[in-house]
């Protein structure tokens, strides 16, 4: 390759990511040049409709085409910003085809099908960088995967989703409820106008599966992810969480023990003191746990177009200087193959909440159905409710955690109620589970009215 030769470089979407991928590319011309090594040269725009006004962005109108696939046959180095499985699958694995390198901010095709992706890379002896596809701007997958690759990663824990921090953010400092929050995220440009990929935690499983597998070297899809999302978080889990001195966050977990990987992701209370807890707003952060270089905390802006071009454009300087410079950069580690464990395997904590029976034997029943399956209580807290108070002890809430349920069994003798607070020590999940529905069948139990697990230390 000449020494001045232009790399041509074709981008695949126009929308909010796409547009400012362009828009700086078109902008900072002579910035890339320079730190390329020879200048970036936009072939094509694959948009839907070409005919879309798009002058805002400053670039060449004839550049905008609807043939993708004839676009990136004639690329050195392709950017795909159009998200979803289909057809971006496609245009990848042909643009690869034809040698060009792709970046992606793709986390759904990533976690659903990564390992094709990297044998393609490989057979081709092209480069796959993707790290707009985890938390937007913040350098976080090349530290995991080259920073720390002569180190052992033990555990990343995180808030990868901006939408359901916002909404849990507003829950906890303005007492907002769960559907005012996600209007208030959706109004600001943080939520889409159907929010499911986000409150019942799909994106964030997509991004933990993304996380585990190069922190762990174990090939981790988004259906090995364990996955619950905040759509039961109530203001009373919020309210519980206040007074132990926590808050409640959409956690990613990704965990390596002795017998495997555990990849989850749920709501989870976390003390305060805790670096993530002071996560606000639509901010992401990541808390890495590794055995030589220990705790490393990773955070910024997690979505929107600029801070997601950023990254873009930080993968597409690094793919171009391997083209210039005729090297590849590191491609799929799954050289250690561990296992990938169960929920029920994953080690956690719980928070109950129960209405019960104020007499007499209460405690020692209940603390007799933690000790049968193995779950030490670690605080018991009582709150009496006086008797001609007919409403929830708990606000009304049915929780948002696992075997929650605001169901009441009728059989609590007596008109005396309390609400018992418990808060468990670490136990496998399945131990926990089983537990709270041991409780459920107890006499003096009326009902269990939030469960959540709790994190951190």
């Amino acid at each position: 390759m000449s020494a001045r030769q232009p790399l041509r470089v074709a981008l695949l979407g126009a929308g909010v990511v796409g547009g400012a991928v362009a828009r700086h590319l078109t902008q900072r011309a002579d910035d890339m040049a320079a730190r390329v090594g020879v200048p970036l040269e936009v072939v094509g725009i694959a948009v839907r409709r070409a005919g879309r006004d798009r002058s805002e962005l400053g670039v060449d109108a004839s550049l905008f085409t609807t043939d993708a696939e004839e676009l990136v046959t004639r690329a050195d180095l392709v950017v795909e910003v159009i998200g979803g499985i289909e057809p971006a699958r496609s245009l990848i694995l042909r643009a690869m085809e034809h040698g060009a390198s792709v970046v992606t901010a793709n986390k759904a095709l990533l976690a659903e099908d990564g390992p094709r992706l990297y044998a393609a890379a490989a057979k081709h002896g092209v480069d796959l960088y993707y790290e707009a596809a985890v938390a937007g701007a913040i350098p976080l997958l090349r530290p995991l995967r080259e920073s720390l690759a002569g180190d052992e990663v033990r555990k990343v824990l995180g808030i990868v989703n901006g939408t359901t921090n916002y909404v849990l953010d507003k829950m906890d400092t303005t007492g907002a409820g769960f559907q005012d929050a996600v209007e208030q995220a959706q109004a600001l440009g943080y939520a889409e106008a159907d929010p499911t990929a986000d409150v019942e935690g799909f994106d964030a499983a997509a991004k933990a599966a993304i996380l585990a597998s190069l922190a762990f070297h174990t090939r981790v899809s988004g259906s090995d992810v364990y996955r619950e999302g905040i759509t039961e978080v109530s203001a009373a889990d919020v309210a519980a969480a206040r007074e132990m001195d926590c808050v409640v966050k959409l956690l990613a977990i990704c965990e390596r023990t002795d017998g495997g990987v555990s990849v989850r992701v749920h709501p989870a209370m976390i003390p305060r003191s805790h670096p993530l807890a002071g996560v606000r707003e639509a901010f992401n952060a990541v808390f890495v746990e590794a055995d030589a270089a220990g705790q490393l905390m990773f955070y910024g802006r997690g979505a929107g177009g600029e801070p997601t071009a950023s990254a873009v454009l930080g993968d597409l300087v690094a793919v171009a200087r391997h083209r210039v410079g005729g090297g590849l950069g590191p491609g799929e580690s799954s050289y250690a193959d561990l296992p990938i464990l169960s929920m029920g395997d994953a080690q956690t904590r719980y928070h109950v909440s129960l209405d019960v029976a104020d007499r007499s034997g209460v405690l020692a029943k209940v603390a007799a159905a933690f000790a049968a399956h193995d779950v030490s209580i670690e605080t018991v807290r009582q709150q009496l409710v006086p008797a001609d108070d007919d409403a929830d002890p708990a606000g009304g809430a049915t929780g948002g955690g696992p075997d929650a349920s605001g169901a009441r069994n009728g059989t609590g003798a007596g008109t005396g109620r309390a609400n018992l607070i418990i808060v468990t020590h670490t136990a496998t999940d399945a131990a926990l589970s089983a537990t709270v529905a041991s409780l459920r069948t107890l006499d003096v139990v009326r009902g269990v009215n939030s469960v959540m697990r709790v994190e951190g230390s």
